[in-house]
């Protein structure tokens, strides 16, 4: 699927939705997918498909299943883009989408053990190397810890401070109040610091 979606397609014209939105926004990119327009989906992988990779990746713990995975997310993008209402911004759809399909696979999965090598091994493309050796120490440590959390709070952890979701964006993701998204907050914090500390 990703491979033809590659290949350059033709763009559809504009509707009067997509002239209102910025020619490059998610929201314009979406309504050129809805009409099968393989250069706006092409673009949206582009833009998305690090994130939720990384994402996936954290929360499954294996590198070939979180690329399975993020195809999947985008088939998905593919085939439902026309169902998109627009009641969230797009990267809070994806981020759910995501989640959901992260979930699945961790459910079926019977291996589903936290692996802290898995995690530790987590590269970084938009570091250059002498960054990446200055915060490998601090960020090895931090992924280490965050295995040690529950699924729940390393996810909030994870969508806050790891993608810039705000609580409501992360209670959207999650599916829950964003009162219970500021609780898993805290005592995310408040585990984190204690296992920093010891």
């Amino acid at each position: 699927m990703l491979a033809s979606i590659a290949r350059e397609g033709t763009p559809a014209a504009a509707s009067p939705a997509t002239k209102a939105a910025k020619p490059s926004s998610d929201e314009a990119l979406i309504a050129r997918i809805a009409r099968r327009d393989q250069l706006a989906m092409r673009a949206l992988v582009l833009r998305h498909r690090t994130a939720l990779y990384r994402w996936i990746k954290r929360m499954v713990l294996d590198e070939a299943l979180a690329e399975d995975l993020v195809s999947e997310v985008f088939l998905d993008v593919w085939r439902q883009a026309a169902s998109f209402e627009g009641r969230s911004s797009v990267s809070t759809w994806l981020f759910a989408v995501a989640r959901y399909k992260a979930l699945s696979a961790r459910r079926r999965r019977t291996d589903a053990e936290l692996d802290e090598d898995a995690a530790l091994r987590i590269p970084d493309p938009a570091d250059d190397p002498e960054t990446s050796l200055l915060k490998k120490d601090r960020s090895a440590r931090i992924a280490q810890l965050l295995t040690n959390l529950s699924l729940k709070h390393r996810e909030v952890l994870d969508l806050v401070y790891y993608h810039g979701k705000s609580v409501r964006e992360v209670a959207e993701i999650t599916g829950t109040a964003e009162a219970t998204v500021k609780t898993r907050m805290f005592h995310a914090r408040k585990r984190l610091g204690a296992l920093m500390a010891a």
